[in-house]
């Protein structure tokens, strides 16, 4: 039998402001790719997330590459806004040599 895997994939705007999650989970894509992107294959994603299926994981892994650009359009939005925290935080608190 055959799984369609817009329904492995769910966005919803009351999970994690629409994002596309795994379905039945708040697990958003873009944490899968941080996974993916850190080297960990999808068996080892799903060993991380007990609660979500291998198939979830693939069908996330399927969303990215399919969305490849936007994801890490926001990937680089998400490093910029820590950068500019952790700027603010270190002005605010310098490290005591």
């Amino acid at each position: 039998m055959a799984t369609n895997l817009d329904s492995l994939i769910d966005s919803n705007a009351d999970i994690r402001n629409g994002s596309p999650c795994i379905a039945g989970t708040a697990i958003t894509v873009h944490r899968i790719a941080i996974w993916y992107q850190l080297g960990h294959s999808a068996e080892e994603i799903a060993r991380q997330y007990p609660h979500i299926s291998l198939e979830g994981v693939y069908a996330a892994l399927a969303y990215y590459h399919a969305n490849r650009q936007a994801i890490d359009a926001d990937f680089e939005t998400d490093e910029a806004i820590a950068q500019q925290l952790e700027a603010q935080y270190s002005s605010r608190h310098p490290i005591a040599s």
